[in-house]
């Protein structure tokens, strides 16, 4: 069983869909999807998705991806997030190397992710993550601002990250 400082890291299973929408409603920095939508994507993109598992075997974060259509060479991380109790330790990077390692025999060599101007957090990650992999860093705005329905949401700027080594 994992412990607090060495999460086990594993694909989903639908059973973790409630948990992860609740980490997601916690984190207070993600657009929420309803609980529905994770079960639906441990269900159809477990494979390309990862769920660290605290010392009881409950979800403590969670990074959901999935294969460009047009890229089979790119897994585009939708979400990833930490709860609030684990934070700090390195985690979310550690979900990121597992998947990139999981995905390699599959020929992906490309990480994609969209960022905020204003989430530092992120950017810090996926630029570390980059230069862990020995990889280039590609920024540029994917949807503009004025795109979004809502007023005030930032743009969100694409990191390509690849290839990986």
């Amino acid at each position: 069983m994992a412990t607090q400082t060495e999460p086990l890291l594993e694909p989903p299973g639908v059973e973790d869909g409630a948990a992860v929408w609740r980490i997601a409603r916690d984190c207070r920095v993600l657009d929420l999807n309803s609980p529905y939508s994770y079960l639906l994507w441990f269900r159809d993109f477990a494979a390309t998705s990862v769920v660290a598992r605290g010392a009881h075997g409950a979800p403590v974060g969670f990074t959901t991806g999935y294969l460009r259509p047009d890229r089979a060479d790119t897994v585009v991380v939708w979400q990833i997030a930490v709860d609030g109790e684990h934070r700090g330790r390195g985690l979310a990077a550690a979900m990121l190397d597992h998947l990139a390692r999981r995905l390699r025999p599959r020929g992906v060599r490309h990480l994609e992710a969209t960022v905020t101007p204003g989430n530092t957090a992120s950017d810090r990650l996926f630029t570390l993550f980059a230069r862990r992999h020995g990889a280039a860093l590609e920024q540029r705005v994917l949807f503009d601002a004025a795109l979004f329905p809502e007023e005030g949401h930032e743009p969100e700027v694409l990191y390509r990250v690849g290839p990986l080594a």
